[in-house]
C-alpha cells in the first residue's frame, strides 16, 4: 500500500479526495462519528449534477434525484417577488442528503476506502510543528497526512497550535443556525409560489423558504443566531398564515444544523494537515451551499497528494493544493462573502427599498453557486451599483453600496497578493489582511 491518509469527519469532500487517492493506491481511511446509515441530515440536498463528473462519477440512477425548480425571492414586506432562474444548461438537482452519501462512500468502499464508523475525532496529534494524527474516543490513530473533513465547527481545526495561523473558530454572522423539517400538505390547491424564500421574515436577521411538494411541504428557518424548538414552532406557524399548504405533522427532519456562510479560510495547510469542505469553509456564502464546490475540490488536493507521493506532506508542498482552490473558486467566493456581510448592516426597510426598487433582480439571484470566477465580483461592483443610482436619494442606502463595492474590489486586490510560494511569515501577514478585510 501507499502513503497512509486519515479522512477526519466524513465530510463530502474528504470522502471524495478519498476515492481518488484510493485509485491511486494510497492506503486511505475515514474516521467518523456516525453510524452508516445514519450519515447526513434527513432532508435533500440542491446542488448541480456536474460535480460528479469532477470526481469521475457517472451520473446517480434517475430514481435518486429530480431536478430543480425556479424560486421566488421576496424581502420583509413581501410586497416585491424576485424570480430566480436557472437556465437548463446549468440545472441543478435535489437529491436525498443519505443517498448523496450511499452513492459516495460504495464508490469509495470500491476503490479500497476503509471507513471506520462510530469515531469522535477530539483534536490533532501534533508533535514539533507537525500534525501526525489523530486523538479519538477509541485511541490515538497516525498517518502521513491529516484531511480535516470535520466541518465548520471542527475540533480537529480548532486544536491546531495557535502558531500555525489556522482560524480555529467561526466569528460572528459566519455561521447559519437552520432548522429543516418536512410537514405533511394540507391542501392540493395550486400554489403561486411553489418555491418561496423570505428574507428577513418577520423582520429578523435571516432566511425561510417554504416549498410546497407533491405529497409534503418543506420548510427551513435559518438565523445568525441560535434557537431552540419553541421559536422553531412560533415561526412555523407564522409562515402557516401565509402558505395555507404548510401542515403541522413533522413527516421528517424536523432537526437543527449549522453550517459557514462565510469566506474561506485564509490558512487551510499545515505539515501534516489540510482542511477540505466545511472544515475550510467552501460553501457558497449566501445560500450555504458546498456540496458542488466540495467536489470540485476534492481532484485539486488528490492531484497535489498524488503527484508528491514520496514526498512529505509539508505546508510548503500543500499550499500548492490552497492555491489552486483559490484560483478555480475562492477568488470568487470570497467577494460573494464580502457581499453578504452588507446583508448584515442594512435594515429591513432598506432591503424592502432595494426589492422595490430592482436594486437586486432576477439576473443576481440566478447566478450559478458554481459560476464563482472573478467576473462574479466585477459584475456586483459594476451593474448592481449602476443600478442603485436609482435610489441616490436614499442616502444611507447609496453610501452602504458605494462602501460595499470599494471593500470587494479591495478584497480581490487582496487575494491577487496571495503568497505564490509558502513562506511562514509572508503567509500569515497576508492572511492577516485577507481576514481584516471582512470584520463589518
Amino acid at each position: 500500500m501507499g502513503r497512509k491518509i486519515i479522512v477526519a469527519g466524513g465530510g463530502h469532500g474528504g470522502i471524495a479526495t478519498a476515492m481518488l487517492l484510493a485509485q491511486n493506491g494510497f492506503d486511505v481511511e475515514v474516521y467518523e462519528r456516525n453510524e452508516a446509515d445514519k450519515m447526513g441530515y434527513d432532508w435533500t440536498d440542491i446542488f448541480n449534477p456536474r460535480a460528479f463528473k469532477a470526481i469521475g462519477l457517472p451520473m446517480p440512477p434517475k430514481e435518486m434525484y429530480e431536478y430543480k425548480t425556479d424560486m421566488t425571492f421576496y424581502s420583509t414586506s413581501e410586497n416585491t417577488a424576485v424570480e430566480q432562474h436557472v437556465p437548463q444548461s446549468e440545472r441543478e438537482i435535489k437529491m436525498e442528503r443519505r443517498d448523496i452519501y450511499k452513492y459516495i462512500i460504495g464508490h469509495a468502499e470500491k476503490a479500497g476506502v476503509k471507513f471506520n464508523y462510530g469515531y469522535t475525532v477530539n483534536s490533532a496529534i501534533v508533535q514539533g510543528k507537525t500534525v501526525v494524527g489523530i486523538s479519538t474516543d477509541k485511541g490515538d490513530i497516525y498517518g502521513d497526512l491529516v484531511i480535516d473533513a470535520c466541518g465548520c465547527d471542527s475540533k480537529l481545526r480548532a486544536s491546531l497550535p495557535e502558531s500555525f495561523g489556522i482560524q480555529a473558530k467561526v466569528g460572528e454572522y459566519e455561521k447559519f443556525f437552520i432548522y429543516r423539517a418536512f410537514f405533511n400538505r394540507t391542501s392540493q390547491e395550486p400554489v403561486a409560489d411553489p418555491y418561496k424564500i423570505c428574507i428577513f421574515s418577520e423582520g429578523k436577521l435571516g432566511i425561510g423558504w417554504v416549498a410546497t411538494e407533491e405529497n409534503h411541504t418543506d420548510l427551513l428557518i435559518g438565523r445568525f443566531e441560535e434557537f431552540d424548538m419553541a421559536e422553531a414552532e412560533r415561526t412555523a406557524e407564522f409562515y402557516r398564515t401565509r402558505n395555507p399548504s404548510l401542515g403541522t405533522e413533522v413527516l421528517r427532519g424536523g432537526s437543527f444544523a449549522a453550517i459557514p456562510v462565510r469566506h474561506p479560510l485564509s490558512i487551510m495547510v499545515a505539515n501534516g494537515y489540510v482542511a477540505i469542505g466545511d472544515s475550510a469553509f467552501m460553501t457558497f456564502p449566501i445560500t450555504g451551499t458546498g456540496l458542488a464546490n466540495c467536489f470540485n475540490t476534492a481532484p485539486l488536493l488528490a492531484t497535489v497528494l498524488i503527484k508528491n507521493k514520496d514526498k512529505d506532506y509539508t505546508a510548503e508542498l500543500l499550499w500548492e493544493y490552497q492555491r489552486a482552490y483559490y484560483k478555480k473558486l475562492g477568488n470568487g467566493l470570497a467577494p460573494i462573502a464580502r457581499a453578504k456581510l452588507f446583508l448584515t448592516t442594512i435594515t429591513p426597510e432598506e432591503l424592502d427599498y432595494i426589492f422595490d426598487n430592482k436594486i437586486i433582480t432576477s439576473k443576481e439571484l440566478s447566478v450559478s453557486a458554481e459560476k464563482v470566477d472573478l467576473d462574479i465580483p466585477s459584475y456586483f461592483c459594476k451593474e448592481t451599483l449602476l443600478r442603485g443610482k436609482a435610489v441616490i436619494d436614499n442616502k444611507p442606502l447609496l453610501k452602504k453600496f458605494l462602501a460595499l463595492g470599494k471593500a470587494m474590489v479591495k478584497i480581490v486586490v487582496t487575494l491577487q497578493g496571495m503568497p505564490k510560494e509558502y513562506n511562514e511569515a509572508a503567509v500569515l501577514s497576508w492572511a492577516k489582511k485577507y481576514d481584516d478585510e471582512f470584520k463589518v
